[in-house]
């Protein structure tokens, strides 16, 4: 008995202890946004983190309630020290559940050579709206795009996830030419698309997908381009 105890304390000493700096600390029945608030641990107070499963810490109070806070609230804890506690986003973790998001990829837009890239911000773990600016090179014209849209990823915390995108954006075409000057034009466009996200290592991921664009021409003789595109992408 005494010396099962003895492990039990040695188990105990090797928990880490936080500190709550905010108002207060939300625990959840399960690891879950759709789970309830069961227990609200206020300033001031410490909790033992038992572990951890992607985004979420399974924690303890000194009472002995047990919970699951998030771990975006989990950075807002202290340790005993006052130092901040890190949470550290470079892995499964981090690319099922992370606030920002970069990539550069390469494909087709329309027949020509597209070069594009995006910057991406999260508002929960599948939610996020994104810019995306590219540029493209054809035989009869160049030209750059400029997106605005969201994106939503279904199941975030599998290693090659899917997602759907919808938006809105500019095109800007420069048509080429030799016997008549023909004018630069610029044209509102809607799109529509879907792809995949497969993690590779740290922070990295590969990103490939396809889109849909809807050209809203000055002449009101809509355009529609395909695009298709691969590349790498990091989220922090």
């Amino acid at each position: 008995m005494l010396a099962g105890a003895g492990r039990q304390a040695a188990a105990a000493e090797e928990l880490a202890q936080l500190f709550i700096t905010e108002p207060y600390l939300e625990l959840h029945e399960g690891p879950g946004r759709g789970y309830a608030v069961t227990q609200v641990v206020p300033r001031g107070d410490s909790i033992d983190v038992l572990y951890r499963r992607t985004d979420w810490f399974r924690v303890r109070t000194p009472r002995g309630v047990e919970g699951w806070a998030h771990q975006r609230e989990m950075a807002k804890t202290t340790w005993a020290d006052g130092a901040p506690f890190m949470v550290d986003m470079g892995d499964r973790a981090g690319f099922a559940s992370h606030r920002w998001e970069m990539g550069v990829l390469a494909g087709d837009y329309g027949g020509a050579t597209l070069i594009s890239g995006y910057l991406s911000r999260a508002f929960n773990e599948q939610l996020a709206i994104e810019l995306t600016a590219s540029q493209f090179l054809g035989n009869a014209s160049n030209g750059y795009t400029l997106d605005l849209g969201l994106i939503h990823v279904f199941r975030p915390e599998w290693r090659l996830s899917p997602f759907v995108t919808l938006g809105t954006g500019l095109l800007y075409i420069e048509p080429k030419s030799t016997l008549v000057v023909p004018n630069d034009r610029t044209d509102q466009t809607a799109y529509a698309g879907a792809g995949l996200r497969f993690y590779l290592t740290r922070r990295f991921f590969v990103r490939g997908e396809y889109r849909s664009h809807m050209v809203f021409t000055s002449r009101n003789e809509n355009e529609e381009i395909d695009e298709w595109k691969l590349g790498l992408a990091f989220f922090f």
